[in-house]
């Protein structure tokens, strides 16, 4: 099986907020938006370089309960938990989220790699990672 990364999704209270949010903080570009008429969605696919990312907004969802919004509580609940982004430097990567006022939720900095989680503007976790160099 020949399998690639194709995207991840989540799901936003506010569609329009995310992209703006997306866009302004992790640098994804609007690729496309539609519709997903039996579940009453709209969707935006997003775009940043050769990642893809697809967000929901489903009017009636229920908001993301307050432990799936840090790392740790998270993983009190089974199912899907974060998507990864990869970075060259961390540093220069967490300096930029800091000052675009992103809401940094944990930072690690070990000797097996160094990375923080974000929340989006819908509280979705979103993790950031620097390899270690060999």
């Amino acid at each position: 099986m020949d399998l690639r990364f194709h995207h991840g999704g989540v799901n936003v209270p506010n569609l329009e907020q995310a992209i703006t949010w997306y866009r302004e903080v992790l640098g994804f570009e609007l690729e496309r938006t539609f519709e997903i008429p039996p579940a009453n969605a709209k969707v935006a696919i997003v775009r940043n370089g050769d990642l893809r990312f697809e967000i929901f907004c489903k009017p009636d969802s229920r908001p993301l309960p307050d432990e799936r919004r840090m790392p740790i509580t998270d993983l009190n609940t089974c199912g899907n938990k974060h998507v990864a982004f990869q970075v060259d430097d961390f540093e220069a990567t967490i300096a930029e989220l800091e000052n675009k006022n992103a809401d940094i939720a944990f930072i690690v900095r070990e000797d097996f790699g160094k990375g923080c989680f974000i929340r989006d503007c819908a509280g979705n976790l979103i993790e950031i990672v620097e390899e270690p160099r060999s």
